[in-house]
């Protein structure tokens, strides 16, 4: 493990999370390193629609690591790249494709527990064998369990979080740095899966989630902001249009 992957690991603090601000490109990259962020993550989503593509592992792996060394090129800080679901067939297929990540100089990555195709959860032992793969690159793994995403959410409930740190046990003995859970919402729930979690927590914020200092207490060591800051910047810019649009027809 290399000193700016130790410095990144060492960022996941339950009760004192590292707040990643998702970016998509170099420029975005750029403005949130000089807002005083202390790590780079790219979000699958904001990135594919920046290219043209759709999420979901549609975007060619070559065009996704290419901006990923667009990102690197304008920032010092540690980059994670969101590689969906390992970009890779099988386990050996993830292993090439996150090492080309890391040959590029990421210091971790997201991977999923579904297919990108069928949308279906991977057995348990199959997730955890494209996580050892990718483990083997030297990268912090955040492993995201999407159960929660599944699972409608009147259904949420201690039984689901249980569930998640069942399979948070396989992806940790596989090599997995820390546990992404998006879409749980109940600061009970959460607080249940940073207590029982054998992995720091990573959580999502957004609507219906409780705030930073919530989660905090709860014992959250990572919190993503998704494709929140993509969607965010890109409904500005349509009101921004709209509006120069408009201006010629004022008065």
């Amino acid at each position: 493990m290399n000193d700016k992957i130790k410095h990144f690991g060492d960022l996941h603090v339950p009760g004192d999370p590292l707040i990643l601000y998702n970016i998509w490109d170099a420029g975005s990259a750029k403005a949130v390193s000089e807002a005083g962020a202390k790590a780079i993550a790219t979000g699958s989503w904001g990135v594919a629609c920046s290219l043209g593509f759709k999420d979901g592992e549609t975007l060619p792996i070559d065009a996704a690591l290419a901006n990923l060394e667009r990102i690197l090129s304008v920032t010092d800080l540690p980059v994670t790249i969101d590689m969906e679901a390992g970009y890779g067939a099988d386990p050996a297929a993830v292993g090439a494709s996150v090492a080309r990540a890391a040959a590029a100089g990421a210091v971790g990555i997201n991977i999923e527990d579904k297919d990108p195709v069928t949308r279906k959860l991977f057995e348990t032992p199959d997730a955890a064998a494209r996580i050892k793969a990718a483990a083997a690159s030297g990268l912090w793994v955040n492993a995201r369990a999407d159960l929660f995403i599944l699972t409608p959410k009147e259904q949420h409930d201690a039984a689901v979080v249980d569930a998640v740190v069942e399979r948070a046990k396989a992806y940790a003995d596989a090599g997995a740095s820390s546990l992404f859970v998006p879409f749980i919402y109940e600061a009970v729930l959460i607080g249940r899966l940073c207590e029982k979690s054998p992995l720091p927590v990573n959580i999502l914020v957004g609507e219906a989630i409780p705030d930073i200092k919530t989660l905090a207490g709860l014992g959250v060591a990572r919190i993503s902001h998704g494709h929140g800051p993509w969607a965010k910047a890109m409904q500005d810019l349509g009101e921004a249009a709209r509006a120069a649009m408009a201006s010629l027809n004022q008065g």
